[in-house]
């Protein structure tokens, strides 16, 4: 993304057109030529009745009509094209805006993501950029036709019967008026649709993901509740929403339809004076015709223009908040990874909520395995999530190899390394697939050494697609242990020098814990790895154990060393019977 996200709205969205300004041109091209031909077809008219027809010159006459139908052909390819050509434009618009809007949501740190659901942010990904999609396409072709057919009947009117064009003027300004009181309502109301419709898709994706769990609890009608009352928040903003539209569009209506009623007395009062005849009313009248079209077209365009300004100002928003955790400016990327790690005097807290950490401090030497143990919410899952920054330390530092974290490239940071948690994350896709995501340039041969040390390929091999069996969504086809080992084979294809185990086994059933616990323990060998773990028995390997209770260290050390002191290591395990 190279554009400047913070310059105004209209600038902003106008600069999506640069990379497709030859579409742009084409789609003006064809609107201007067909709004000529409507422009044309009266004054042809007019001449023909005037002087061809009285003159008897039916020849000619007859091959002014074949023009016109010649020109009338060519609008229709005029049209097609511009149909076409504008739909083409506008979607490559949304795309570029998608685009963006995804990059810059991959950007973003785990704080927004707790913050935002997964459903809202699918709408303003799908929903609101359709509607961007609509306005980027009918935007400029309604605005130039509408111009072209204004100005050029005007011109034309007032070469014909200055009065009445006169008339016509005047109205016109209670109609700019009518439409700039009614834009800001129903505005307002167009944005509270696009955000009760954010809030239905959330609903909606939070019941489909969920319903295995609806269904083991029964709870199927409460998922409906969830959905009804939403659903009717949805209609009641709807409503404001087509009130709105409805006076606007009613007023519209009965401006323009009252245009024809004046043209027609006045041009009545005409003819009876003798000053005006019937050939130029009738001209008169065909040009008001195309004087109220880009009207209508206009007042049609107001529900796309205020559903796409709703959507962009939407889009604007999200593109504008800046991440929480960015790279400092004179970061640096982390090479010839070691492997220690420091926790300096960390603390923690989310915004302004009670301490999760308090003053930690840790060491791990490399190649070193530190074993982080004590009650739930401790604040253990919290202290790997400050290695790699997915959040960032309230007080003290983060150090690995003596860099501070916050002064190391992001992308560098968690290259080196490996996170195995209790949730694994399988993608719907093939096996191969997913476990490629550890390496995307890892060839076929490296994806199958990395199984073979994760202890699966055989179940794969045994699979009727082998390594192309596609897995379901989220992995539903797969066992907990499956999905665990292929994490497993994924840290084992990226090879990080230091690595988290974030619960990796405890989902898992005693029997499937034990045999991944071998290859854990093989995927350990020569990393620093720092395991969080209630269960006491998966952590004998380690050489050092850290408890945290409270927010603090509450001890730390070997594990001879905690169980002679005989503190809260030691009465977790024998809370746990591994000692008596």
């Amino acid at each position: 993304m190279d554009r400047d996200f913070g310059q105004k709205p209209l600038k902003l969205f106008l600069s999506y057109y640069r990379p497709h300004r030859r579409l742009l041109a084409i789609d003006m091209l064809c609107v201007l030529l067909s709004s000529f031909a409507d422009l044309a077809f009266p004054l042809a008219s007019r001449s023909a009745m005037r002087t061809l027809l009285p003159e008897r010159r039916y020849q000619a006459f007859f091959a002014v009509m074949a023009i016109l139908f010649g020109a009338y052909l060519i609008k229709a390819v005029l049209r097609y094209v511009v149909t076409v050509v504008g739909h083409q434009c506008g979607v490559r618009i949304e795309a570029d805006m998608r685009e963006d809007l995804f990059t810059h949501l991959q950007d973003m740190s785990f704080s927004f993501f707790d913050r935002n659901r997964t459903g809202v942010l699918m709408s303003r990904m799908t929903s609101d950029l359709f509607a961007i999609t609509e306005l980027a396409h009918h935007g400029p072709e309604n605005i130039v036709m509408a111009l072209i057919s204004l100005l050029g009947s005007i011109l034309i009117l007032f070469s014909i019967r200055w009065q009445l064009a006169l008339v016509l003027l005047v109205l016109v300004p209670l109609f700019l008026w009518f439409v700039l009181a009614q834009r800001k309502r129903m505005n307002d109301t167009n944005v509270a649709v696009k955000r009760r419709q954010a809030e239905i898709n959330a609903v909606i994706e939070s019941g489909v993901s969920g319903v295995r769990t609806a269904k083991a609890f029964t709870n199927e009608d409460v998922e409906r509740g969830k959905f009804h009352r939403s659903n009717e928040d949805y209609k009641n903003s709807k409503r404001d929403w087509y009130r709105a539209m409805g006076t606007f569009i009613s007023g519209m209506e009965f401006t323009t339809s009252a245009l024809q009623v004046v043209v027609v007395a006045l041009g009545g009062y005409f003819i009876m004076r003798g000053s005006m005849d019937y050939i130029d009313l009738i001209t008169f009248s065909l040009y008001v015709t195309t004087f109220v079209t880009p009207i209508r077209t206009l007042v049609n365009f107001m529900e796309t223009f205020t559903d796409g300004s709703a959507g962009f100002t939407r889009f604007l928003e999200l593109m504008r908040l800046e991440p929480e955790i960015q790279d400092a400016p004179d970061a640096v990327a982390l090479t010839d990874v070691r492997g220690a790690v420091d926790f300096c005097d960390v603390s923690f807290r989310y915004r302004a909520e009670l301490p999760v950490l308090e003053h930690v401090e840790l060491h791990i030497r490399p190649g070193e395995t530190l074993a982080v143990v004590g009650p739930t919410g401790g604040g253990k899952t919290t202290l790997c999530q400050l290695l790699p920054r997915f959040y960032d330390v309230t007080e003290g530092a983060v150090r690995i190899d003596g860099h501070d974290v916050r002064g190391l490239t992001q992308a560098s940071l968690r290259r080196n390394i490996g996170i195995l948690q209790q949730d694994v994350f399988i993608f719907a896709d093939t096996i191969r697939e997913n476990i490629r995501y550890g390496r995307p340039d890892a060839t076929d041969a490296e994806i199958v050494e990395a199984a073979r040390r994760a202890e699966i390929h055989a179940e794969i091999m045994a699979l009727p697609d082998g390594y192309d069996t596609y897995v379901g969504e989220r992995g539903v086809m797969l066992s907990g242990g499956q999905k665990q080992r292929l994490s497993i084979a994924r840290v084992f294809l990226k090879n990080p020098p230091v690595l988290i185990l974030d619960e990796a086994t405890s989902a898992l059933d005693s029997v499937t814990e034990q045999h991944i616990q071998s290859a854990l323990d093989a995927l350990a060998v020569g990393r620093t790895t720092l395991i969080i773990a209630h269960r006491l028995s998966t952590v004998r390997s380690a050489d050092r154990v850290a408890v945290i209770e409270g927010a603090h260290v509450a001890e730390q050390g070997t594990q001879a060393e905690l169980l002679a002191k005989n503190g809260l290591y030691a009465q977790l395990c024998r809370a746990q019977g591994l000692i008596e």
